[in-house]
């Protein structure tokens, strides 16, 4: 029988130097990478894929939009304007594509993320 630790077996992450990984990358890059995470999921629920309808889901799509949102806004004041601009602009995008998805569309302001943005209007 071996007596080696599971730390050395190469199945085991190595959780020390994940940590490190991460402790080496700034916030606002964790944060932009979240927010474009959450935009590509997004666009997929919503069939603006090459794919189309095949993955389509605004339910899903409502609750991406909505976390996306509620990041932005809460760490718009953390990230620059040069960062947080364009997540701004396809933030707006992905609700207004969500907007003319619905088959019945929220009132204004009450779609989804705009509860942090205001109403978005096309």
């Amino acid at each position: 029988m071996s007596d080696t630790s599971s730390s050395d077996s190469p199945e085991t992450p190595d959780f020390d130097e994940m940590t490190r990984d991460i402790a080496e990358v700034p916030a606002v890059e964790v944060i932009v990478t979240v927010a474009v995470n959450l935009m590509s999921a997004a666009a997929v629920k919503l069939g603006l894929t090459e794919e189309g309808d095949r993955y389509k889901d605004l339910d899903e799509a409502r609750k991406l939009v909505t976390a996306l949102a509620g990041l932005l806004d809460a760490s718009t004041t953390e990230i620059s304007s040069f960062h947080a601009a364009p997540l701004r602009d396809g933030l707006k995008s992905l609700q207004l594509a969500f907007r003319e998805a619905s088959l019945v569309p929220d009132e204004p302001g009450r779609g989804p993320g705009e509860k942090y943005t205001g109403p978005v209007y096309g």
